[in-house]
């Protein structure tokens, strides 16, 4: 579970950048300012992030790993979705990696494009034996809107 990706400078930019146009209403390619309390400090701490529904359930998965939002996610038990005005709260639970290859190949399916270099050789058309490989790396959230 210690695997994580720390973004780059441009990649922090980018993320900066991708949230306060979610906040202001736009959302790029179906994403969203994520909003969840600091586990130390208390305070909001903001990352765009590609909240994906599958069957009938909402999820978050961290393509970067064991990130902040995701040990925040852990500590805090929820946080909220933003987009322009309209602001979610949800609770989250973390999927149990052994059940997520099925939601690891439909993220892939969506924003494989854009996430594709921090899943290495794994692609949707990867084999369910390779997604549960990676799965641990890449912790996933079911969402309900509180």
């Amino acid at each position: 579970m210690s695997h994580y990706l720390k973004p780059g400078r441009l990649a922090v930019r980018l993320h900066g950048t991708m949230s306060w146009l979610a906040r202001r209403g736009i959302s790029l390619a179906g994403s969203a300012d994520l909003a969840v309390r600091g586990r130390k400090s208390g305070e909001w701490r903001h990352v765009p992030v590609n909240p994906m529904n599958f069957a009938n359930g909402r999820y978050l998965v961290s393509a970067r790993g064991n990130s902040e939002w995701v040990r925040n996610m852990r500590a805090a038990g929820g946080g909220e979705l933003r987009v322009g005005r309209r602001i979610r709260p949800f609770t989250a639970v973390e999927v149990p990696p052994a059940e997520t290859p099925a939601l690891l190949r439909a993220y892939l399916q969506r924003w494989g494009w854009e996430v594709r270099s921090y899943f290495g050789e794994i692609t949707a058309d990867s084999t369910d034996e390779q997604l549960l490989a990676v799965a641990p790396h890449h912790p996933v959230f079911r969402i309900t809107e509180s």
